[in-house]
This record gives C-alpha cells, structure tokens and sequence, in this order.
C-alpha cells in the first residue's frame, strides 16, 4: 500500500510535464495540421514559392509580434505597434522624398523614430503609472491619425535603392527580407535568456513585488520593456516600408489584432513572465500560413474577419488554460 502512494506523485508529475508540454507547443502542430489540410485543397501551398511568400509575409508582422511580447513579458501591452510601424516608415520615407537623406541615414532615422516612441509609452506607463491599455491605443490612434493627416492619404513611393534592398533582394532564389525576422528573434533569443536584462523582464511580469524585494529596478524594466518594443515597431516600419517600395495610411491596419493573438497562441502569457521565442515566431508563422492559405483556397473575404476573431478567442482559451494547468 506505502509504495503504491508513495508511486503515485511522479505519475501525476509527468503527465501535467506531457499536457503543458502540447500547450506550449501546440501552434507547431497548428501549423503543420493547417499546413496539410489547405494543401489539400490547393497543391501550390505546399510548394518552395508558397514557402518564401509564407515568409515574406510574416516578417513584418513577426517583428511586431516579437515587440508585442516584450510588452506582455511584464505584464503590461503595447497595441501602439502598428501605429508606430506606420509612422516611422512614413518618417524614413518623407526624409528620402523632401530632404534627399540618404538610404542607410534614413533607415537609422525609422528605428530611431520608433525607439522614441517606445520610449515615450515606457514613461507614460512605467514612470506615470498610466494604464498601459489605454495608453497605447491612444498613441497607436495619434500615429495614425499623424500619417494620415501628414500624407494627406497619399501614398509616399521610396526610390532609393539602398532603402528598399532588403525587401526586394534575393540569394539563390530566396528572397533575403525574412534573413531580418530570423535575426532579430535570435537576438531577442540571447537578450532574454542570456542577460540579465531578459531575466529581470521574466521576474517583473512574474511578480512586481517579489521583483522589488529582490533589488530589481521595476520600474526601469518596464520602461525598458516598451523602448524595446517601440525599437521593434520601428523595425517593422523599415521592413515594410522597404518590401512595399512606400508608404501610406492603410500599412498596419490589419496587423493589429494579429499581432496580439500570435504570441499569446504561442505561449506568452496574458498576465506576464512567462513566454518562449520559439512560441512568439510559431505564432507569427502561424498567422501567416492562416492568411496565405485562406487566399489560396479563395475563402469569401466576407469570412475573413470573423476567423480572425475565432483566432484571437482561441488564443485566449488556451492561455487561460496554460495558466491554470502553470498555478
């Protein structure tokens, strides 16, 4: 009877190990089972062209989903994302336009822009303890609302080369832009699990207040946090604005909810300091594969939106879950 009791908590152990182990993962098998079932329907989804349009289409919303999850990692969000992508692309473009800057001085000049809008919502949250929800939206509504207002709805063409390289250049018949997604999440890889930095972004989202018992500066980390995604969102404002050849009031529109739900179907938690860099890609792949499919089996675009939200309800299921499976 005693080794029969005493046998039964590693049984219990494992199992939880197996089932957080198919949660943590399973935008991987999501991938695969809609990968398979769409090339069903259509054989082109499966080819080598369909892989490289897959990737091409998730880097720039990759990159957003990567600034989205530093936000989430302290338990805070950032849905400015998209906004800031539109507003410094337009940057780096009026500065090429008007002022003849030169290429490379105008990428430098778009990540800037987005680093200082990074900056001013780590001050307004971190620092003003202002409710990060509605902060962002507000900042993310004023970024639109300047590039529309800005570009009179016009749509600002780039023309320099070296601006619009990396979106338009291949090696070896693969296009190069989505070499930029693979590095900036292999940075991101070492900054969170090899810094103290990264360490001090998981402790923060897992709990403020054990963080400050612990010396950790928490406030600074949040803030941080959102220059680190504001950097990212002016990333994602170069690389689209350099895939697309220019710029208008429509980039981004559409990102926004995506951006939210693919690191949270990837893992990243809700509630903070939990979330994988192999999770947050899946999740953008993901997405990507869900878009490019749906176009490839010409779905209703009258559907479109309404997978979208199904998406996003998903995604909250399962973390809602994980969490609860993680307590």
């Amino acid at each position: 009877m005693t080794q029969t009791l005493d046998a039964a908590p590693p049984l219990r152990r494992d199992r939880f190990d197996v089932l957080r182990f198919g949660l943590d993962n399973v935008v991987w098998a999501l991938i695969i089972i809609f990968s398979l079932v769409t090339g069903l329907f259509n054989s082109f989804f499966l080819t080598t062209a369909n892989l490289q349009n897959v990737l091409v289409q998730a880097t720039s919303l990759g990159v957003l989903v990567l600034a989205v999850s530093f936000a989430l990692l302290v338990g805070e969000i950032d849905l400015s994302v998209t906004g800031n992508l539109a507003f410094s692309g337009m940057v780096g473009a009026m500065l090429i336009q008007h002022l003849h800057v030169p290429g490379l001085l105008a990428i430098l000049a778009v990540v800037g822009t987005g680093t200082v809008i990074g900056l001013l919502n780590g001050v307004f949250v971190a620092l003003l303890r202002m409710n990060s929800l509605i902060t962002t939206l507000a900042m993310g509504l004023f970024l639109q609302g300047a590039v529309l207002g800005l570009t009179k709805a016009r749509t600002l063409v780039i023309d320099d080369t070296a601006f619009t390289y990396l979106g338009s250049a291949t090696v070896g018949g693969w296009p190069l832009m989505p070499v930029a997604l693979l590095l900036a999440y292999a940075a991101a890889a070492v900054a969170l699990r090899r810094t103290q930095w990264g360490r001090n972004l998981y402790a923060t989202g897992g709990s403020a207040g054990a963080s400050l018992v612990a010396g950790i500066p928490v406030r600074r980390v949040r803030l941080s946090a959102f220059v680190a995604a504001g950097t990212l969102g002016g990333l994602g404002g170069f690389l689209s604005a350099s895939y697309l050849g220019g710029v208008n009031v429509t980039v981004g529109n559409s990102l926004l909810l995506y951006a939210v739900a693919a690191p949270v179907i990837g893992g990243v938690s809700l509630t903070g300091g939990r979330g994988r860099i192999a999770g947050m890609l899946g999740g953008a792949l993901l997405i990507s594969v869900i878009q490019v499919g749906l176009q490839l089996i010409n779905l209703s675009a009258y559907y479109i939106q309404m997978i979208g939200g199904a998406m996003i309800l998903v995604a909250i299921a399962v973390d809602a879950v994980r969490v609860r499976r993680t307590e």
